[in-house]
């Protein structure tokens, strides 16, 4: 899980279908920096810490990323939009918007990440990017749910943002607390909040 956002902030290289070295390549450099990361103030790290890290030629990494800024921030909206779609992509079958329960088990995961994250200053971005894939993830979601059939397309997309707001709030605040309540117990008070909104008439 990494950090980006805007369209200042969006990788500067197009995206393609990798091959599978290229592939191993950008995994190993998001790897690296991520373990940096927690080792050190983002700063502080150069280009050079990450290809030594990681194993990968100065050359190959200028084929992928601009500088580390842009592999940070092509790295979370990779991991973003794949979490966001993942209910989605593996056709889900419950009447969950949003993957809330995996999101903030992975979340969990890496709380070393996390907290090195908000040293950085990147959280803010990073979120902000969270907010716009979910709100879109979960737009696409409500064009897939029967219990969601008679939602106007314009109402679709008003709900998504909001539920996507919220729940990026929710995460905020779970990790502020030391994520004290389980993702599962989370997920459902996410989705209770969802239905019974979408039960609400909206004029």
């Amino acid at each position: 899980m990494s950090g980006k956002r805007v369209e200042k902030t969006r990788p500067q290289h197009p995206r393609r279908k990798l091959d599978a070295r290229a592939r191993r390549s950008r995994d190993a450099l998001g790897s690296a920096l991520i373990a940096l990361m927690q080792e050190k103030p983002f700063d502080a790290i150069t280009v050079q810490d990450v290809l030594d890290r990681a194993g990968v030629s100065r050359s190959t990494f200028y084929q992928h990323f601009s500088d580390k800024d842009d592999l940070f921030s092509s790295d979370a909206d990779e991991f973003l939009e794949m979490m966001s779609t993942a209910l989605s992509l593996q056709g889900d079958r419950s009447d969950r918007v949003a993957p809330v329960r995996e999101f903030f088990t992975h979340a969990a995961e890496v709380r070393g990440f996390l907290a090195a994250l908000f040293e950085s200053g990147r959280a803010e971005q990073t979120l902000e990017l969270a907010r716009g894939h979910f709100a879109r993830g979960i737009e696409r979601r409500l064009t897939e749910l029967t219990r969601a059939g008679d939602i106007a397309p314009e109402q679709r997309r008003m709900l998504a943002i909001a539920y996507a707001g919220a729940l990026v709030s929710l995460l905020e605040w779970w990790i502020a607390r030391g994520m004290d309540r389980s993702p599962a117990a989370l997920d459902e008070l996410f989705h209770r909040m969802v239905w019974n909104g979408v039960a609400s008439p909206m004029n």
